[in-house]
């Protein structure tokens, strides 16, 4: 995600303008019943922690159980910082004891769908299984990003393959796998004796190939919509899917819907010189010129005579009088300059790629004229004075 999460954890990037990433496991948590959440923290958890306060806007805010965080630290020889998910969750191997829980379910916090996890549980109950893997289907050509499975005809797993270059299936995972508390424990304890534990990375580079040559693991199908937003492509893609006359998935369901610590703001103020057409537009935002297929955070100044296509503007972003916006993605509190220009100068291929986005970072100014080109980027807090737009792989903060 670059730029966008030099600063913040990626479970804290806004989704959808009012809502955070994190929020979609964990408002899934409790409209599936399941209380007792545990949040895994290393990277900027400030950021996370900030939006978690105490669980309270999903109601977690309990006395017994609830939410808990549990960041890396020192002190035992399971302890210090965490090598990959599969080693975070062995570093915490002692809490998961004590806690003494029949089935841990573990979930990515920068994944969009609705699951009721229930169904997960019965069906991994009934199927004597000691792992359900939670599975899609995926075009090839993007399976390589995910971890990919052989699935027999009775649900069984019989192959697992980590991102590979040549994927032999559209069917992968989901990050949503329910393991048997015991087995998952002694899996770790094998992982961590052999030598280097280099099984003790991700779930992929050794927890899942084990338990899946062992026969332990059945996936289980999700139905319905579900999006990786772990690259910039997919998190701009994300925002406009929502954006369709039928978004494939609904945030506001009353039966299910997406809860998320926002502070409230007063009603977007929308002048008679604005042009609004298949947008988002949150709370407390000021619009005064064109906004168009765009999704717009909280506290959004847009300008009279300004225009945004196809862009995300993240929250308190200031558009000044005669920019243009295509393709982008605005990150918080940055301000774009008079008759700046940020983006594709013209339509971008589908299905979008890095090289047809921009990205200005958070906090950056970018001063009146100046140009931003798809596949380049201006770093987080960069002054008007030392305004510079780099291409990607040279864009992070000095």
């Amino acid at each position: 995600m670059r730029i966008l999460t030099d600063l913040r954890a990626k479970p804290a990037l806004p989704y959808a303008g009012s809502y955070r990433l994190i929020d979609v496991p964990l408002s899934n948590c409790v409209h599936s019943g399941i209380s007792d959440v545990w949040v895994i923290e290393q990277f900027q958890p400030h950021s996370l922690n900030d939006h978690l306060l105490n669980g309270r806007p999903w109601d977690l805010d309990r006395t017994m159980g609830g939410l808990r965080i549990l960041p890396p630290y020192q002190g035992t020889d399971e302890s210090g910082w965490h090598r990959g998910n599969a080693d975070a969750l062995y570093r915490n191997a002692r809490f998961i004891r004590e806690f003494a829980p029949d089935l841990v379910l573990t979930l990515s916090a920068d994944h969009v769908y609705k699951l009721d996890y229930r169904q997960v549980i019965d069906a991994h109950r009934t199927g004597g299984a000691g792992l359900t893997v939670v599975t899609t289907r995926m075009p090839r050509a993007e399976a390589s990003r995910f971890g990919v499975v052989t699935v027999a005809e009775d649900g069984r797993i019989t192959a697992f393959a980590y991102k590979p270059d040549q994927p032999p299936s559209e069917i992968v995972t989901t990050a949503i796998f329910l393991y048997d508390t015991q087995l998952l424990l002694e899996t770790l304890e094998r992982l961590a004796r052999e030598d280097d534990a280099q099984g003790l990375k991700d779930f992929g580079d050794g927890l899942l190939p084990r338990l899946v040559a062992d026969g332990q693991a059945r996936a289980f199908a999700l139905a319905g919509y579900w999006r990786d937003l772990g690259t910039l492509p997919a998190y701009w893609q994300a925002h406009m899917d929502l954006l369709a006359p039928q978004p494939p998935i609904v945030l506001d369901d009353p039966a299910w819907p997406l809860r998320t610590a926002t502070p409230p703001r007063l009603p977007a103020r929308i002048a008679a010189s604005a042009r609004i057409a298949d947008s988002l537009i949150a709370p407390g935002c000021e619009i005064r010129g064109q906004v168009t297929r765009s999704v717009l955070a909280p506290g959004v100044v847009v300008a009279q005579g300004a225009t945004i296509h196809e862009a995300i503007v993240l929250r308190d972003a200031v558009i000044e009088a005669e920019a243009h916006i295509a393709r982008a993605i605005i990150d918080s509190e940055a301000c774009i300059g008079r008759g700046a220009r940020i983006g594709a100068a013209s339509a971008a291929p589908q299905p979008l790629d890095e090289a047809q986005l921009a990205l200005v970072g958070r906090r950056a100014q970018v001063p009146a004229g100046m140009t931003v080109a798809a596949g380049h980027a201006v770093a987080p807090d960069t002054p008007a004075e030392r305004f510079r737009a780099a291409p990607f792989a040279d864009s992070r903060p000095d």
